[in-house]
């Protein structure tokens, strides 16, 4: 497929014009990429949250029940039938897991935000109003 300009973006386009560089176009790939890095990133971030509010939840209705009773867990594909503190420590473990894991999505989201912004302050030295990286 070819395109070709009108004759009035012909004209419109001056001689201050910058030519993409080798160099620029890297850094525009790059910032796409972390872009694309930060969304998936932020979602993880959102099922980790919605994953650590759901076994805070269950926390809350355990405190509830019976320390006698048998409470189903489940591990894997197998729901285990198992005494209320094992489930308890085992919520509790999970939990910390979680938390763990999103403090450690949230590092990679700073990094790559910091880059992100880096990549933002160079390239719009070089273009200016040209190019939008606004995200």
């Amino acid at each position: 497929m070819k395109f070709s300009l009108s004759k009035d973006d012909e004209a419109s386009i001056g001689q201050d014009e910058l030519e993409v560089r080798r160099e620029d176009q890297d850094k525009i790939n790059k910032f796409s990429r972390l872009h694309s890095r930060e969304t998936a990133l932020e979602e993880e971030l959102k099922v980790k949250a919605k994953d650590k509010e759901d076994l805070e939840e269950i926390s809350n209705e355990l405190e509830l029940a019976d320390d006698d009773e048998k409470i189903p867990y489940k591990i894997g594909d197998t729901f285990m039938s198992l005494p209320l503190p094992e489930v308890q420590e085992l919520l509790a473990a999970s939990t910390e897991k979680i938390e763990e894991s999103v403090a450690g999505v949230e590092g990679k989201l700073s990094t790559i935000r910091e880059e992100m912004e880096q990549l933002k302050v160079a390239l719009y030295a070089r273009f200016g109003k040209s190019i939008n990286l606004e995200t």
